[in-house]
This record gives C-alpha cells, structure tokens and sequence, in this order.
C-alpha cells in the first residue's frame, strides 16, 4: 500500500456531525483534452484514536494525488493560520487522508484538492470538530535553546506518544493493557510497539499501527519463541529481524549452579512476511555459560544474555548488545559466525581513552559512523549513566572513546534507556528510569530536554514527520 493512502472504512456511528459535500463535477475543457479531477464527495470525521486528528475521506475521479488545506475557523494563535497535508496518491476512486497534530476541542475547517491530467480542482469547505483528549493522558513541558526540529516518539503508561518541542502531545494511541515500554517508528513509515498483555502467561506480540493508530500487522517469532520488546527492525519487503528468548532447563552444578536451572537465552531471527523462518542465531550455539558472571549463575532463573538491542552495520552484519554480559557482538547475518566480541568477560579489544570495565550494563546500542558505535553506559560508572561514542578499528582491534555525556551528576539508570544519532553529530537520549530525555549538541551541550521528570522513558525517538514517522531518520 502507497504511502498515506489508507483503505477506506464506512462511516462510523460514534460520530454524528459526518460533513458530506458534492463538489466540483468536472467537464472537458475541450475536445480530446483530459477531463480535469471530479472530487464527488468527501466526509470528514474524527479518529476513534486519536483526538488530534481527523480523517477526511474522498471519493474522486480523474485525479492521481490529493491533499486537505485545514485551519482553525477562529483566529487561534496556538493552532496556526493553516496547513495542508502532505499530497496522497490516488488508485481507484477513494481515498482517505490523515490530518494530523490538531489541537484537542478546536473547529476546524477543512477543504480538499484533488490534482489530476486536467488541472486542479479544490472542494467547497467542511467544518468538524475535533474531540478532547483522554483524562489520563500525561502532560509533559520541554524545552531548549536549540532542539532539532521535529517531534519526539516515546511510550508512557498506556500511551504511545509524539511530543512537539514545547512537551505538547501532538500523537497519540492508547492500548487496554498498557503499551509497553518501547515504541520505535520504522524505515518502512509505520510505528511498532510491543503493547502488554492480560494474562502473566501470554506471548507478546509487537504491533505495527499506521499514522491513523489503526493496527496494521502483528511481529512475532518463529518456533513459538516469546518476542523481547528492546528492539525489532523491519525491512520493506515486509520481512523483519526480531529478538526472542528461549528457555532452556541446564545442569549448572558443575559451575556452581543448581542441577536444573531455567536458562534464558537470546535468539535472533530474520521472519518473512509470512511468518517463514529466513534465518535464525541463537547465543546457545556461540556462546558459552562462563561468558556470564559466577554470581549470576546460581539461581534456578539464569538471564544468561538479556539482548536488548541490533543494529546493522555499513556491511550488513549484525551489530548485537548483551546487556548481562556487558557486551557487544558482530555477526555475520548469513554464516551466523562471530567477527568480533567488545566488552565483557570475552573482550577482544584494547580500550583506549577509558578503562576496564569501559561499560556495563548497556543500553540502545547504534552504529552511528561506519567504524563508530553509540551506546548508553548504564552502570560503567555506578556513580552515573553515560552516553559513549567508540570507534572501532577491527584491524588493530581497539575502542576509543570519543566522547561520553551524562545528564547530570547522581543520573543513574540500571536499567532501561536509549541513544538516537541525529543529524549534526547531535544525540538524543533517553536515560531510562532516571525520568531524564536530553538532546545535545556535538559539543556536548543540552540543546533540549524534557523538564522535570518525564517518568520510565525505555526509548526516545526523534522523528521528522508525523505523516512518515521513521522515514528518512536515524534509529
């Protein structure tokens, strides 16, 4: 399905004030000349997800693209003078287009263009109101002397949301059960999110929503493995890579464990569209018991691995992070074997510029530069969590920190936690259950950040656009 373009749903009983207007029939302006569009109806309704936006169904002919002019029809300094759409291609003869990022209990006046062979056509305006917000919904403040344009994409309680650079929700999606601590925007335009479930038992899945917050696809792992949440990529021809854990039931007594222990390890897989298995590699096959710490081997639940990020280098190999081993790992995505092994008890690099152990615990690990790794160090310092830039030199095999940045003194984040390259050298990072969300600059300043507390931030995501969410920025 084309970017923006949307299946068209009947209109929907929870919504009275349904606006249909005819428009606009369109005759030939001359003989053998195309026909110019014919927008014949269009009905603008709010989104049962989302207050801060509507969605305006269009019924066309002889028309290729459309988009919607929008404003508000009092002067409303808050809400802007007026806007379009982005422009959404037309197959067939009806179409829906989002408008997004509105303000809650506003009347809008919306008018549809269509664009087409023949010319330009725009419809006679529609009036709708958009709804209030839920009463749960948090509310944030931020700001900074700098901040990238843009919004800003994370999960709270039982919300995903997008913030604008002020802390105004402009995006929103509520999930029964909570929506998890990590929500992503994809390459591919779409969001995931791998929301919670009911029953204590149940296998998660991740979800995949368009900009409207209708679900579009569900994630999940082959072999009946349950999904982790930290990190997922998906590719655009619909196949995706996906982090699992398996369980296995190990005699340990021999490394000072007990004879029957539940070990958890990861497992990363390559899932085609259709659910095929395309490629699998498990941590039971390459690594080794020893690799984790004596003293987290003797419970009978061993987290032998805990990977919690994946990346791709400028190759194409894996880029992995194992956060109970402290480590990070390069794999080649089709023989599954080790290139290289950074951190932990199996390192294999000289740290420069830092010491031993140079991190621990570690979160949201990138490949920002083809030969430089960023990472947020949760525990490396006990005193503080850090963000850190490596670069890596394979041949001589060491890691040289280039620069790290807290958030201030005592912000500590065990768990939990993320880093995003922006354009610029500048970074964004969210410092887990620290409440702590900052944007520096590539001196390393706070250019932005979330005022007060903002709560477990899990991952902060900067996007660009609330109409192409993931497109053309950086994990």
């Amino acid at each position: 399905m084309p970017k923006h373009a949307f299946p068209t749903r009947p209109a929907r009983r929870w919504f009275s004030a349904i606006v249909l207007i005819a428009a606009c029939s369109g005759e030939a302006s001359g003989p053998g000349l195309p026909l110019p569009p014919d927008i014949r109806t269009v009905h603008a309704t709010r989104n049962p997800y989302n207050a801060l936006s509507l969605i305006v169904s269009l019924h066309v002919r002889d028309a290729d693209s459309v988009a919607v002019f929008y404003a508000t029809i009092d002067p409303d300094p808050a809400a802007g003078s007026g806007e379009r759409t982005p422009a959404v291609r037309v197959y067939g003869e009806a179409v829906d287009v989002p408008v997004l990022g509105l303000w809650p209990e506003r009347t809008y006046e919306v008018r549809a263009i269509a664009w087409g062979p023949g010319g330009v056509v725009t419809a006679a305006p529609a009036r709708v109101m958009t709804g209030s917000l839920p009463p749960d919904l948090p509310v944030w403040t931020a700001g900074g002397p700098d901040p990238s344009p843009g919004f800003v994409l994370f999960a709270a309680g039982r919300y995903v949301v997008v913030i604008d650079n002020t802390g105004r929700v402009v995006w929103y999606r509520a999930f029964e059960n909570g929506a998890g601590l990590n929500v992503m925007a994809q390459p591919t335009g779409r969001y995931v999110a791998r929301p919670q479930t009911p029953g204590p038992g149940d296998i998660a899945l991740w979800v995949e929503m368009d900009v409207l917050g209708n679900v579009t696809r569900t994630f999940g792992c082959a072999r009946g493995l349950a999904a982790r949440f930290h990190d997922l990529i998906s590719e655009p021809d619909g196949s995706y890579w996906i982090l699992c854990d398996e369980v296995r039931t190990l005699d340990l007594s021999a490394m000072g464990g007990l004879p029957a222990a539940r070990v958890t390890g990861t497992v990363v897989q390559h899932v085609a569209a259709d659910g095929t298995l395309l490629w699998e590699w498990s941590a039971f096959d390459h690594f080794d018991l020893t690799d984790l710490d004596p003293a987290e081997r003797t419970g009978p639940s061993v987290n032998w691995t805990h990977g919690n990020a994946l990346d791709f280098d400028a190759w194409g190999n894996l880029i992995l992070s194992f956060r109970s081993l402290g480590e990070v790992t390069k794999v080649n995505p089709t023989t599954g074997r080790i290139l290289w092994r950074l951190g932990g008890r199996r390192n294999e690099f000289n740290f420069v510029g830092t010491t031993i152990p140079a991190f621990s615990r570690q979160h949201g690990v990138r490949v920002s530069y083809p030969d430089r790794l960023l990472l947020l160090d949760n525990v490396g310092d006990p005193t503080e969590s850090r963000v850190e830039l490596y670069a890596i030199d394979e041949r001589e095999r060491t890691a040289t920190l280039v620069h790290q940045r807290g958030a201030g003194p005592g912000m500590v984040t065990p768990i939990g936690g993320s880093v995003q390259q922006l354009h610029g050298d500048r970074v964004l990072a969210a410092f887990g259950t620290a409440g702590r969300v900052v944007e520096y600059d590539a001196d390393g300043r706070i250019v932005w950040s979330i005022a007060g507390n903002a709560g477990y931030v899990f991952r902060a995501q900067r996007i660009r656009s609330l109409y192409e969410p993931g497109v053309g920025t950086m994990r």
